[in-house]
């Protein structure tokens, strides 16, 4: 019995006398000629057992098979891998988490092109899970609902709510005597109570707006936790959703438009958000066929202003979003404010002022989500500089940073260990500007996060008196006044490759400029005396990565 949907790639698989080896193979595992004969819809999943953030995904993907099921088609599950940026942290294992959102989407797109699957729905967790899986989404241009696996709740530290973040702080607060060998150990064991991803507004909880906003994620699916089973309802109905899409032709490239960006950006802008969102909206944009620069980014940051207070610059969690909301709150109070734009389609088959219909901005009982009129900032959480020292410009999260102008002298590190080993040693000092490079795309390879750095220096009281730059990058959970993604990077002869301690950088964010105070003549000496180091891998996937990849300033993509 055959189905009335389209069927445009699975029938080449299924179809006619030459095909009967493959239906064979699916007799198999057991599907009948009906099923044979329905809609295939791949659900991918970057489920695995290596941190709390995807451990549910394989609950949430069975709930959205049961939802292609009763929708009319055969839902087939994969899984993909996901690098935890957590565990990864601080050593070599951070050099694979950017080179995991290319494999995220290599992966999810060779699963569909092979088994002739007409439609998707991705589930993901931690950070590079979420761009890798929607730039799968905009590559295919299938029918796509994204899912996110939701956030971890707040632990509690001494009658306060806590994220990981307040525990790589808390080995900076060890480090200098003020946080002892209990205090940090009981800090440990109650930061991440349940699975989900880390709490604030952080990587995956920024994207996880970001999708909504695209318009990819059904309308609040993003806000529960991971442990509610509110989620497994969203789950099946992002199952029923993407049979609707199938039915009515609308692909992901339809709903991804240069208007859905520009809202993504508006709601990372809005949120205080991960300034990853410089790396990854350009990356999922260029999957998409649209150029999204980082002047775009800036542009709409700047004249969106910063209202929803989350952590790290912030007081509240995405669990308190969620109490008073969630993402659809968010996306209508900027909805009001003219600020987002309404005519935009989504995965529903209609547009966000009509899926925001009767969605109610929060008041002034709670300050989660405050007024527009009556924002933390009147720009955005993030900002873009650029100057002598990043021609091709460098990012900065502005929310919760209270100084946005720092002159001073330079402490130059190629790598981060070296800083590390510098920083736990105490030999930072107040005013100083710390520089690692050669951890950009190809210097690294891979791009690492900065966090067990920053945190470090954060948790020994410097955080507001001493400015890191790099040409790697942040996590979410970064707070300080921290400029990643310097680029040109220093592994292809940028400016930073030839800074020198005891050079002064001037930083002024508000004004949107980095200046590295030494002559252009002198610049031009030190450029002729330079060579690019070797390659650290000569070999295996992060070679090839290094190989491939271009500058952060375009999103750091391969192709």
């Amino acid at each position: 019995m055959r189905s009335d949907f389209p069927r445009p790639h699975s029938s080449v698989v299924t179809d006619g006398p030459q095909r009967a080896p493959q239906r064979a193979f699916f007799k198999a595992m057991g599907l009948t000629d009906d099923d044979i004969y329905r809609p295939w819809v791949g659900i991918a999943s970057t489920w695995n057992e290596a941190t709390p953030c995807n451990i549910t995904l394989d609950r949430q993907a069975k709930a959205a098979k049961r939802g292609v099921s009763e929708a009319g088609g055969t839902p087939r599950e994969f899984v993909t891998i996901a690098v935890s940026d957590g565990i990864a942290m601080g050593h070599e294992g951070m050099k694979s988490s950017l080179v995991s959102r290319e494999t995220i989407a290599d992966s999810i797109e060779l699963m569909m092109r092979a088994h002739g699957y007409d439609a998707i729905v991705g589930l993901a967790g931690c950070d590079k899970s979420l761009p890798g899986t929607l730039m799968a989404m905009a590559r295919l241009d299938v029918p796509s609902v994204f899912l996110y696996g939701g956030t971890i709740m707040p632990g509690k530290f001494k009658g306060k709510d806590v994220t990981i973040v307040d525990v790589y702080e808390g080995v900076g607060a060890h480090a200098t005597g003020k946080m002892t060998d209990e205090e940090l150990y009981e800090l440990e064991c109650n930061a991440c109570p349940t699975a989900g991803s880390c709490g604030g507004q952080f990587t995956a909880n920024t994207m996880a707006c970001v999708a909504e906003a695209l318009g990819l994620a059904l309308p609040g699916s993003g806000s529960p936790p991971a442990i509610e089973e509110a989620r497994d309802r969203g789950a099946y109905e992002s199952g029923k959703a993407v049979l609707s899409l199938l039915e009515k032709g609308i692909t992901a490239r339809q709903i991804l438009t240069r208007k859905a960006f520009e809202n993504a950006v508006a709601i990372g802008a809005c949120t205080g958000g991960s300034t990853n969102i410089f790396l990854h909206l350009p990356a999922i944009a260029h999957e998409a066929g649209i150029e999204l620069t980082l002047d775009d980014i800036d542009r709409i940051c700047h004249r969106t202003p910063h209202f929803v207070d989350l952590m790290p610059g912030g007081k509240y969690t995405a669990y308190d979003v969620y109490k008073v909301g969630g993402t659809p709150a968010i996306l209508k109070a900027l909805l009001d404010a003219g600020l987002l734009h309404g005519d935009c389609l989504t995965v529903t088959g209609k547009t966000h002022a009509e899926n925001l219909k009767d969605v109610q901005v929060p008041g002034r009982e709670q300050d989660v989500i405050r007024p527009v009129s009556d924002p933390i900032r009147p720009t955005g959480g993030l900002k873009l500089l650029k100057g002598n020292f990043a021609p091709e410009g460098c990012v900065i999260k502005v929310a919760g940073v209270k100084n946005l102008k720092h002159r001073g002298p330079v402490r130059v590190f190629d790598g981060e260990e070296s800083c590390m080993q510098a920083v736990q040693s105490q030999q930072i000092k107040k005013g100083d500007v710390v520089v690692i490079r050669y951890e950009g795309p190809k210097g690294g390879p891979g791009m690492r996060e900065m966090l067990a750095v920053t945190a470090a220096i954060y948790g020994q009281g410097l955080g507001h008196d001493v400015c890191l730059i790099t040409d790697g990058r942040f996590s979410g959970g970064t707070r300080g006044l921290c400029i990643g993604h310097v680029g040109p990077e220093a592994q292809v002869g940028g400016p930073i490759a030839l800074v020198k301690d005891g050079d002064i950088i001037n930083v002024d964010a508000e004004a949107g400029t980095i200046t590295l105070e030494v002559s252009e003549d002198e610049l031009s000496r030190r450029r002729s005396d330079w060579t690019a180091p070797q390659p650290r891998y000569t070999r295996g996937v992060l070679a090839k990565y290094a190989r491939l990849v271009g500058p952060a300033c375009l999103g750091a993509v391969t192709s």
